[in-house]
């Protein structure tokens, strides 16, 4: 179909929206549209595919930047959250060893919690196993010295993504006793440290630039991420994918973590703990983007273990020295496994390619090393734990997909490839994201209970707050509301290009673009809240 009649007929459409002629188009909270309307309901009327199989549904799109889409991860997380939940309750993974007072490096105090809901008790060395404990494990270094880099308490590797503690200082914790719940940590010292790691952000994102850039992600799964990339020959985002990644990846972190928060949440008036539906809306669902980069995270880290998949079954997680003890622990990982097999698409040979990609590479290294010191920084002991938990987690994640080779992955040759603390921090951040999507149905069950004009006055609270923490910028939404309608032709020719199934769905589909193309002009004037990176006061909160 040729360019001009495409053009053509989104002109007539235009006419039609005009004199009120009705355009279908369908809004969820994959959509990817920087201004909507309606964002709290899009994320909680949502309904999660749960068939076993994304062959058996109609897919709605790809997770960007990724080889899988929502609904496949939608259908089998259930069987995931099950599976690592009764692996993190097993002896290796729930002892993790830490120092959570090494001193801050960037500020010369940390704002120290004293609510009793930061507290959280050590466990005696004597009821870790011998051979988890420091001075076993000095024995078994995966690194030599000379290919350290040292600090006080800690180092790093030229292949690692992050700090890791030496097993000089350091407490055990057993991370069952310790759930990632409301700790009541909050104000202008939370506030310091998520505005830390964002500035850590080297390549200058924020939530408007994200959104407002083009995305990468065609409307069917590409073959090879590399197709994502480029649209006639032309790089398709002004952002590199390495600078989308890394984007994401924080924001997904913050965003799981708010999960949690709002779902384990102390109602300080009763003092009972529950599921706290505002706090989830406020945080998280009033800004779609926010839950697509959980999911996001959950398969990067899929396809890490996948990639990990000879190396992890090969690990010696006897705790007991009987095989029964060994086996077990096997059988359920080998579960997780299967399912980041499936699961776990990411195309992780795209990234860092040409002549400036050591540099980046570097870059990107250096910030997100600098991300986990700043968990140093955290005045509240638990969400200090968690945090450096999951930060030593992702930053695994990226270490095994855009470091190690199979070659060096090869467990007969490379058997102490990893820190113990390294495979713990790998399945426990997953287990966190698994669990964020989980809780996430939970909360849209809590939603559809809810009396209609309690929700309706929920959404126009939300909507008026998300509006007060925005600022118009004449100049992006000037080149929005402008380039709308070349971007609306692209995009038609995009999708008729790509589809694959008959005349009449392309042009739905088609249609369904334009639909949200229109709906962005009406609010084009309305303020985004987005140009200054994460908005919301609470959204910092611990």
């Amino acid at each position: 179909m040729k360019s001009f009649s495409i053009c053509h007929s989104l002109k007539l459409a235009l006419i039609f929206h005009a004199l009120g002629w009705p355009i279908e188009a369908k809004h969820s909270f994959l959509s990817d549209e920087l201004i909507r309307k309606g964002q709290v309901q899009n994320v909680l009327d949502y309904e999660p595919h749960k068939a076993p199989s994304c062959k058996n549904s109609e897919l709605t799109g790809p997770i960007e930047t990724t080889l899988c889409d929502y609904e496949t991860m939608e259908s089998v997380n259930d069987d995931l959250f099950s599976n690592l939940s009764n692996l993190v309750d097993m002896p290796f993974f729930r002892y993790f060893q830490v120092d959570l007072y090494r001193e801050c490096p960037f500020w010369p105090d940390d704002g120290s919690c004293s609510n009793p809901g930061c507290a959280i008790t050590s466990v005696d060395e004597k009821d870790v196993p011998e051979k988890w404990r420091a001075k076993a494990l000095s024995k078994v270094d995966p690194s030599s010295v000379d290919k350290r880099h040292s600090l006080p308490g800690c180092y790093y590797r030229d292949s690692d993504f992050c700090f890791l503690d030496d097993n000089t200082e350091g407490d055990y914790f057993d991370l069952r006793l310790v759930p990632e719940r409301y700790t009541g940590y909050s104000g202008k010292d939370a506030h310091r440290v998520w505005r830390s790691i964002y500035e850590e952000n080297c390549f200058g994102l924020s939530e408007l630039s994200f959104m407002s850039g083009k995305s990468p992600a065609p409307v069917s799964l590409p073959d090879t991420m590399i197709e994502i990339l480029h649209e006639d020959g032309q790089e398709s985002d002004p952002h590199c994918l390495e600078k989308r990644v890394y984007y994401k990846v924080i924001s997904g972190l913050h965003a799981s973590i708010s999960t949690h928060i709002c779902h384990d949440y102390l109602n300080q008036s009763t003092g009972e703990w529950g599921t706290n539906l505002r706090c989830f809306i406020d945080r998280v669902a009033s800004h779609p983007e926010r839950l697509q980069y959980i999911y996001f995270d959950t398969i990067l880290l899929l396809r890490a273990v996948a990639r990990l998949s000879p190396y992890l079954s090969a690990f010696d997680y006897c705790s007991s020295g009987k095989h029964e003890d060994d086996a077990e622990t096997l059988q359920t990982l080998s579960k997780v496994i299967d399912i980041a097999k499936n699961v776990g698409k990411f195309d992780e040979t795209v990234l860092f390619r040409g002549e400036n990609a050591n540099v980046l590479k570097e870059e990107f290294k250096t910030h997100f090393r600098n991300v986990t010191r700043i968990m140093d920084c955290v005045g509240c002991d638990k969400c200090r734990l968690w945090g450096k938990v999951q930060t030593t987690g992702l930053a695994t994640a990226m270490k095994i997909l855009f470091e190690l080779d199979e070659k060096v992955l090869d467990p007969q040759t490379n058997h102490n490839l990893l820190q113990r603390s390294e495979v713990v921090a790998l399945i426990n951040t997953l287990f966190r994201f698994s669990e964020s999507l989980k809780a996430v149905d939970d909360f849209r069950h809590m939603w559809r209970a809810m009396d209609s004009s309690d929700a309706d006055r929920i959404v126009s609270e939300t909507e008026k707050t998300t509006a007060a923490h925005g600022h118009f910028s004449p100049t992006s939404n000037e080149d929005h509301e402008r380039n709308l309608f070349d971007a609306a032709c692209a995009q038609s020719r995009t999708i008729l290009r790509n589809c694959k199934e008959t005349i009449t769905e392309n042009v739905t589909q088609a249609l369904s673009a334009l639909g949200q193309a229109l709906n962005a002009v009406v609010s084009a004037f309305k303020p985004s809240g987005k140009d200054r990176g994460p908005s919301g006061s609470s959204y910092g909160d611990l």
